[in-house]
């Protein structure tokens, strides 16, 4: 089982970024995809939801309509697109797969917003 995300980077206050995390070693179609972010010194919080089928998102609301996941099951691939960033979006970005008792984490991706 393997989460890799990508897409992170530096960038400056207002602009966005694409994160992707593509998946492998299990059915992803079947699993419920979230990404989580931890900034230093604090826990890792939940940023964003997205049912298996992707009918269904859910936001925290410190990214509400800033942030939208997405997914593509033919391509076993989440996405997070990220605008109107702000210096307190700055943390390591993970993905997180689950379904039951399987709960699979990505290595996790900078993302440093900052002029």
């Amino acid at each position: 089982v393997q989460l890799v995300e990508s897409g992170g980077g530096l960038v400056q206050p207002g602009g966005s970024l694409r994160l992707s995390c593509v998946a492998s070693g299990f059915t992803f179609s079947n699993y419920e995809m979230k990404w989580y972010r931890q900034a230093p010194g604090k826990e890792r919080e939940s940023v964003a939801r997205i049912s298996s089928r992707g009918h269904s998102t859910s936001y925290a609301d410190s990214v509400k309509g800033r942030f939208t996941i997405s997914r593509d099951n033919a391509q076993d691939t989440v996405f997070l697109q990220m605008n109107s960033l702000k210096p307190e979006d700055t943390a390591v970005y993970y993905c997180n797969a689950r379904r039951g008792s399987d709960d699979y984490w990505g290595q996790g991706t900078q993302v440093t917003v900052s002029s």
